[in-house]
């Protein structure tokens, strides 16, 4: 196994998403079709792509965490962007901390602040 490569999302709206995690994100994506865009997220892909737009029904069985360093900070952020609550910060043991918020297209995002990771570099 390599380690986690790419996270991918279904949007109704990709043009809306696209904007919403470029702000979320603070990065503008390196690709941008129609049928797919992807974000560099600290050397792992964060990926959009469309799906039927009458699609409601999310699952809440898969969750990628994307690392930060300031996990209030980055929770209020994702909230005032237009993200809805789903588990504030909480302390999973030591110094680890997770949260998730519901993105405004219905997916699960996942924030975790671990000081005992550290990526790997070649």
């Amino acid at each position: 196994m390599l380690g986690l490569r790419t996270t991918i999302y279904k949007v109704g709206h990709i043009e809306q998403a696209t904007e919403w995690y470029s702000k979320a994100f603070e990065t503008k994506p390196y690709f941008n079709e129609p049928f797919y865009v992807g974000f560099n997220i600290g050397g792992f892909e964060l990926g959009l792509q469309p799906e039927d737009e009458t699609t409601t029904d999310k699952t809440e069985s898969v969750v990628s965490y994307w690392g930060v360093e300031d996990i209030h900070e980055v929770y209020r952020k994702l909230i005032a962007l237009g993200a809805t609550e789903h588990e504030a910060p909480y302390n999973v043991g030591g110094e680890l901390m997770t949260a998730t918020v519901k993105d405004p297209f219905g997916n699960i995002l996942g924030i975790i602040y671990n000081p005992y990771f550290k990526l790997e570099t070649t």
